[in-house]
Order: structure tokens, then C-alpha cells, then sequence
């Protein structure tokens, strides 16, 4: 523990150099650092989540020292329209971020980002890998204190081992399992440099942001995470084609996936299996290096005081209704696994509760002290991290635009929303908002979303709430009966 005198002078310091720190601290506390832990691709797949099969023993720890959100949905299922809605607080018709190409900063340039929030607030702020989109025009000098590490690095780095590729090509094969050190693929190399910086910040207030890659495609790791699963003993999906009465906006074929070279027309059992097979080792490589990163922060003596939140920027399809990665507005595609462990508040629990990522901002900002941003279009979460079964919000929000990979305006955007029981979409002409397909799934008998319902009364229900937007989903609102 620090002295009183050398702890008050500490923070004069920092009050001296710009630092705002609320007073609700106290003048002899050392404001919460923050470690945010980034994923790419990862559904909640998870030991902590109730998987049998994916081994993930430091992400499983971490929850047993934190809240563990049950049902959280991210807003856009695709990554920068995802992280920029995180990053910002603002759903994805604020942002006008639609797609991989669109940069917040030229549509609401004079937003103020989650980490540059910190940092105009006194913290030292520090990207490491993935946090916005991965291309150098997709980063924001704006929001860190210094310039990004390894935010972009070539092909070969970043996925896949130069052996991989095709001679000539950029292409290479979905899956990918060397005998190598973690630090030969960029994840291991991410970690280590998360570790040195924590070395040289510890003595500051920081918002450090740590980007993992893995899962996502292609399924790379080091051969000794593959070993952990026998891949004949993997099992298939149920449902392996697309469902009918499904309307054509809501599906697509794959395109991420049949980008790889090993990736034939029809997708066979034991190649499905080899995918899945891959999946599970990139999250267990990627659990091994959130677990060096945690063990830093402890041996640092920094966890007593560091805010800890774990999330992944969308879910993603492993051949369930015949579909491959992401860009839906299903469930597998929203639903995202989410910790937070915070100083002070509960530990090991489960919430329930519907939350979505873009509650993430209003929510770091009440738990460092600071006062919460009126145009925030989230809600902070900090009560359910000390009571996560209270009754909260009644709906999430998610969307996806048709076709994907547009220029400018989407065409057909989808709007989804989830309520406890059911999953209501609407396929809209942009411009116009005339409803050109609807969709309703019903979780109590249907978790998988493989029948498309059509109960009129139910949908004049869900559509009212839909219309009615994520204000009126916020806690204390009248709750609707889906």
C-alpha cells in the first residue's frame, strides 16, 4: 500500500498535468486502471459458458473473479461496424459505419471515443493488436495516448505461417497447425508485448486495450492446442442446411469461408470437422495468451486495482443452417461472450440480464468515477455488477445491412430485436422503411432458430417494441410481454 502523503502527491501530480479524476474517488485513491481484452470472432464457446468440449481454463478463472453476462449481444456482426459502435457508444445508424471501409471519423468526426474519454481524463491509453478494424486507415491516433502496437502487420504475420500460402498467392488454407513457440503467430506476439507494456505503465492510471485475432478464420495455432482435442470425437452441427421459409435477406454463402483454398463447393463432414477442429485449437491458443497477460497484471501486484472486461466483437456461424462466420442477425451470429471484473464487486456470479456492448462505455466511465456522457446510446451496467438479478432491459438491438459489401447506403438494412423469449426481425427498404421480409423465432422451443413463426398477434407485439427503440428497452421501462 502506498503512504497517504506520497499517494496525495501522486495525484496532484496528475491534477497538475490535466488529470480530471472525479472527486467521488477520494483524494487518497488511485483511480481503477482498466485492462481491456479484446476478441475477434469468438461465440461464447466456452468452458465458463457451459461447453464440454472447448478447453479455455484462463478465461473460465477470469469469470470465477467477475460477472459473467449471459446474454450479451453486440449491434452489427461484422468487426469495424461492431467495435466502432463499442468504441463509441453509438449504434450503428449514429455511426453510419456499415461496412469494413467507413471510418467514424468521417461521418461523427467530433466524437469522443471510449479510451480517448480516459484519456482526457488523466489515464495513459494504449492499443495492443486488434481494436478497431485491422488496416491502417481504420485506427484513431485520437484515442490513445501513444501510437498503436502492432495494430497492423503483413498477411504472413498476422494469420498464417509463409509456408501456408500459395506460392504467388495470398491464399491459403482455413485451418493451420505448426510445431511452433506461441510467439511465431501474432497473437503470442500481442501477449508479449501486452506484458512488456504493463511493465513500463504500472505506475500510472491506464486504459489498456489488448486485441487478440484468433478465433477468427483462418484457424491457425501452434500444433500443441490442437493436440488438446481428438477431432473424430468432435461433434457435427444438428442442423446443417438453411431452414425453410427463411427469407433470402437473412442468409448468405459463406463468402469468408470459400475465400480459402482447401474450401470446396460443398463443404463435407470431415472437412467441417477439421474446421471446427481448428476453431476450438484458436481458442485455446488464445486462452493460453489471456492467461500470460493476466499472470503479468498479478505479478505486477495491478489486479487488486484494475478494471478487467473480456469481450468479443461478434459471434460467429461454424456450419449451423448451412452458414460459415458472421453477417447475420441470428443469434449465433449477436450473442458474445462478455466478463467484467471489477474491484469491489461481485465475483463468480452469472447475469441474465439482456446487455449489449454498446453498454460498455457508459459503464467503464461510472466504474472509474467519471461522470457518464449524455449522448451515450448505452446503459451502464455497473448495478448488475453488484446485483446481476435484477430485472433490466426488456429488448437488445442488433442489425445487418443487404447486400453486404455495398457502396455508401445500404440497400436493405435488417433490424433485429431480442426479448427474453423471442427473436424479431424486419428486413426494411433503407430510404423508404417499407418491410420487404420479417422473421420470428421463438427460444423457448426453437433455440436454434430453424422455424420461421408466423403469429400475427406476436408480431404486431414485437414490431410496436422494435419501432419503439432501445430507449424504451432501458431498465425501468414498462416491460412488453415478449
Amino acid at each position: 500500500m502506498r503512504c497517504f502523503f506520497c499517494t496525495v502527491f501522486s495525484m496532484l501530480i496528475l491534477v497538475m498535468s490535466g488529470c480530471q479524476v472525479n472527486k467521488r474517488l477520494g483524494d487518497n485513491k488511485q483511480p481503477p486502471n482498466i485492462l481491456f481484452i479484446a476478441i475477434d470472432d469468438l461465440r461464447p464457446q466456452l468452458g465458463c459458458y457451459g461447453d464440454k468440449i472447448v478447453q479455455s481454463p484462463n478465461i473460465d478463472r477470469l469469470a470465477g473473479f467477475g460477472v459473467l453476462f449471459n446474454r450479451a449481444y453486440c449491434q452489427q456482426a461484422v468487426c469495424s461496424p461492431s467495435r466502432t459502435s463499442l468504441m463509441t457508444a453509438r449504434r450503428p445508424n449514429t455511426t453510419k459505419v456499415w461496412d469494413l471501409n467507413t471510418h467514424f471519423r468521417t461521418t461523427i468526426p467530433d466524437v469522443v471515443t471510449l479510451p480517448q474519454y480516459f484519456k482526457n481524463n488523466g489515464y495513459h491509453t494504449q492499443s495492443i493488436g486488434k481494436i478497431y478494424h485491422d488496416p491502417a486507415s481504420a485506427q484513431d491516433a485520437l484515442s490513445w495516448s501513444v501510437p498503436e502496437i502492432l495494430a497492423v502487420t503483413n498477411k504472413e504475420g498476422k494469420y498464417v505461417l509463409p509456408s501456408n500460402l500459395q506460392k504467388g498467392s495470398s491464399k491459403a488454407t482455413a485451418t493451420e497447425s505448426a510445431d511452433v513457440p506461441d510467439n511465431a503467430y501474432i497473437d503470442g506476439q500481442v501477449a508479449d508485448q501486452a506484458m512488456a507494456v504493463l511493465r513500463k505503465i504500472k505506475d500510472k492510471p491506464f486504459f489498456l486495450a489488448v486485441g487478440f485475432r484468433r478465433p477468427h478464420l483462418p484457424f491457425s495455432a501452434p500444433k500443441k492446442y490442437w493436440d488438446l482435442y481428438e477431432q473424430k470425437n468432435i461433434p457435427l452441427p444438428v442442423q446443417r442446411i438453411v431452414p425453410p421459409n427463411i427469407p433470402a435477406y437473412a442468409v448468405h454463402n459463406s463468402e469468408e469461408l470459400r475465400g480459402y483454398s482447401d474450401i470446396d463447393h460443398v463443404i463435407t463432414d470431415s472437412k467441417t470437422q477439421e474446421l471446427l477442429h481448428g476453431y476450438y485449437a484458436a481458442i485455446s491458443y488464445t486462452d493460453a495468451q489471456i492467461g500470460e497477460v493476466l499472470a503479468e497484471l498479478d505479478r505486477l501486484n495491478l489486479t487488486r486495482n484494475t478494471i478487467i472486461v473480456l469481450w468479443s466483437d461478434h459471434g460467429f456461424h461454424l456450419g449451423e443452417k448451412g452458414l460459415w462466420a458472421k453477417t447475420t442477425n441470428y443469434e449465433l451470429d449477436t450473442r458474445v461472450p462478455l466478463i467484467i471484473a471489477a474491484p469491489g464487486k461481485e465475483r463468480g456470479v452469472t447475469s441474465n440480464g439482456l446487455v449489449e456492448l454498446v453498454d460498455l462505455y457508459p459503464t467503464l466511465a461510472e466504474l472509474g468515477g467519471l461522470p457518464v456522457p449524455e449522448a451515450l446510446e448505452g446503459t451502464s451496467l455497473a448495478p448488475l455488477l453488484t446485483k446481476p438479478d435484477q430485472p433490466w432491459k426488456n429488448a437488445v438491438f442488433s442489425q445487418f445491412p443487404r447486400p453486404w459489401q455495398y457502396k455508401n447506403e445500404p440497400e436493405i438494412m435488417g433490424y433485429a430485436i431480442r426479448t427474453d423469449r423471442y427473436r424479431y426481425v424486419e428486413w426494411r427498404n433503407f430510404k423508404t422503411d417499407e418491410v420487404k421480409a420479417m422473421e420470428l423465432y421463438d427460444h423457448q422451443i426453437d433455440p436454434g432458430e430453424v422455424n420461421n413463426i408466423a403469429n400475427i398477434a406476436l408480431i404486431r407485439e414485437l414490431k410496436q417494441q422494435l419501432h419503439d427503440g432501445w430507449q424504451m428497452a432501458r431498465p425501468g421501462r414498462i416491460m412488453r410481454r415478449p
